[in-house]
């Protein structure tokens, strides 16, 4: 498993103050694959879910809301994470949303964890860098096939950025809700992922849940290549 030291990997910039960007990068990913582990992975997960949760798990999500709260952006009602929506929806296994293997990866991990994750085709992209900071003022993007757009003021944003040369970047994920522009599709051989995890719980195992995150995707395929790096508050990684 890489750790990020491949000198031709994705640039991440974290400049977000409140949030430890866990990035997940996969090459060759077969986005048609099933298995039947992550069938039972997944309804073991949404059964602990729905019977509620442990102090710990709690804590957890008031800590992942927390950290949204930055300006003139509340995380309440349509403006939570995203992971708050998947727990809601482990309370109808039947009903969880699935749509291939590295979305229902993301969705698996970020209910598990409690943490909400973007996920992004990197081809979709056009971009090798990325940069993760508060949403400006007039900033938007369409979130769903419908046309709805999301109002991203001081919302933690990833953004696509041509190079060092364009320091800020357009918007493309959040920890709320995706951008069309970038999500998967059959098409898809290439993903990357940001998972949000708030400082406090930086230090109880984010490494942990990149690393079993990109095993999870790399099952796909025999030739898929992960890779996985932590970007604290006021880093510049590769990964």
């Amino acid at each position: 498993m890489s750790t990020g030291d491949d000198p031709h990997g994705i640039e991440i910039v974290n400049r977000l103050e409140k949030t430890v960007v866990g990035v997940v990068v996969v090459r060759a990913i077969d986005v048609a694959f099933a298995s039947d582990r992550m069938d039972a992975a997944l309804a073991q997960v949404t059964e602990e879910r729905s019977a509620g949760l442990a102090d710990r798990l709690e804590w957890v999500r008031a800590e992942a809301r927390n950290m949204l709260r930055n300006g003139v952006y509340k995380p309440t009602g349509r403006g939570k994470p995203a992971s708050e929506y998947l727990l809601r929806a482990a309370g109808d296994p039947t009903a969880f949303p699935r749509v291939n293997w590295p979305v229902d990866v993301c969705n698996f991990i970020s209910l598990k964890y409690l943490l909400p994750i973007s996920i992004w085709d990197m081809d979709a992209s056009g971009a090798r860098r990325f940069v993760f900071r508060l949403g400006k003022p007039g900033e938007e993007y369409v979130f769903n096939t419908a046309g709805q757009t999301i109002s991203l003021q001081d919302l933690a944003v990833g953004c696509r950025a041509g190079g060092s040369d364009d320091p800020d970047g357009i918007p493309i994920v959040n920890p709320v809700k995706d951008s069309m522009s970038t999500k998967t599709s059959d098409a898809t051989r290439f993903v990357a992922a940001a998972v949000y995890g708030p400082v406090a719980v930086a230090d109880l195992g984010l490494d942990t849940t990149c690393a079993e995150f990109a095993d999870w995707l790399a099952m796909s395929s025999d030739a898929a290549e992960p890779s996985y790096r932590l970007a604290m508050p006021g880093e510049t990684v590769l990964c």
